[in-house]
């Protein structure tokens, strides 16, 4: 093969893992609103200089921008060979990207394939991916079989996942994806949601190491997560999977909320912000209520009644309707919330995980 080399999107994932590095060219902030997974971000030219070329194009033209823009490239390509591929062996194969155009990455690919070294240009760049990634999340799901673990709010859904993922199952885990739990009080302190784009990457790099010999735990969850969507034909598949019902008494679900939200339980003020978006559900008067226990500290009676007068009647009603097995799922009964009940209520999910194949899936909806 004749380096540098310009594959397409899906031949490029279909071999992501046989490339040593991917370098995303990009200028910082395109890199953090998404990027192909493991990518380092070398910038050929950052976001201070893609204003100072665009300006300089609007002011003086196209030979003025290109000759400035010119020698910012050739200068951060040169830092990034003295720091980030000074150590790389003969042998190195790396993968090199921009957003679509080409010439920020072929710039990259030519000057590292000249020094001998086997780069890889993508073709069509970061648009291409997400072309190729959005198509693989409507078909990678299908050949996957799901359990799905549904429970009222607080009975240990999201630490089952948690622990069957440290036990060594295949767990989509879209909250811890999306970061986010879900719920109005889900968001996570100190940790923003990443875009769509981004979490939508996560997911494909969850699917894509899964395999299809094996099944893939998953929460219940609702279309959204937070303020992120979950791909449509990866939501259809779950809700028409086999379901497990996780059972865990109230005094345990306050119990294990509390520990899990101790961000809210420590400051009513945040805690009571929040709770003022249910006034359209509750009104006035009730959230007023529930934000006086939360000044006085009464947080157990608090999520009590938060569980039995907004979370389960939303999860009962709910359930059935979105869930097409649930009405046939297997039971799991927990009656502590320690390590070692989840680790023991693990265990148990674990002892079946080999898939049905394909035709006796089939047999089983008939």
């Amino acid at each position: 093969m004749k380096y540098p080399a310009l594959l397409p999107a899906d031949e490029v994932l279909a071999q992501l893992d046989a490339f040593d590095s991917i370098i995303d060219v990009r200028s910082e902030s395109e890199f953090a609103l998404d990027h192909i997974p493991g990518a380092i971000n070398c910038p050929v030219l950052n976001d201070d200089e893609r204003v100072e070329i665009g300006t300089l194009y609007k002011q003086t033209g196209a030979f003025d921008a290109k000759r400035r823009g010119a020698a910012l490239v050739a200068q951060n390509i040169a830092n990034a060979l003295l720091t980030h591929f000074q150590d790389k062996p003969r042998d190195w194969k790396p993968l090199v990207y921009c957003w679509r155009g080409g010439n920020r990455s072929g710039a990259m690919a030519h000057i590292l394939a000249k020094i001998g070294w086997h780069a890889v240009q993508l073709d069509g760049g970061y648009k291409e991916y997400r072309r190729a990634v959005n198509s693989l999340l409507e078909t990678v799901p299908q050949a996957l079989t799901f359990k799905v673990i549904c429970g009222t709010t607080g009975s240990g859904k999201s630490r089952l996942l948690e622990t069957l993922a440290a036990a060594g199952a295949q767990v989509l885990d879209l909250e811890q994806l999306a970061a986010h739990r879900g719920s109005v009080l889900g968001n996570l302190p100190q940790e923003p949601q990443p875009s769509q784009k981004m979490f939508e990457t996560r997911i494909w790099q969850v699917l894509r190491q899964c395999s299809p010999e094996r099944v893939v735990f998953v929460e219940s969850e609702s279309k959204k997560v937070g303020n992120l969507r979950v791909p449509e034909k990866l939501m259809e598949k779950i809700r028409t999977s086999d379901c497990i019902a996780l059972n865990t008494p109230t005094r345990l679900r306050v119990a294990l909320l509390m520990e899990d939200y101790t961000h809210f339980v420590q400051d009513a003020a945040l805690l009571g912000e929040q709770l003022q978006h249910l006034v359209a559900l509750h009104g006035h008067d009730k959230i007023k209520g529930w934000q006086a226990m939360a000044n006085a500290g009464e947080m157990p009676t608090l999520v009590h009644q938060l569980l039995e007068q907004h979370y389960d009647p939303a999860y009962l009603r709910s359930i059935d309707r979105n869930f097409t097995r649930y009405g046939i799922a297997r039971k799991l009964d927990l009656e502590d919330i320690s390590a070692a009940a989840f680790d023991a209520a693990a265990e148990d999910l674990m002892q079946d995980q080999q898939a049905a194949p394909a035709g006796a899936a089939a047999e089983l909806l008939l």
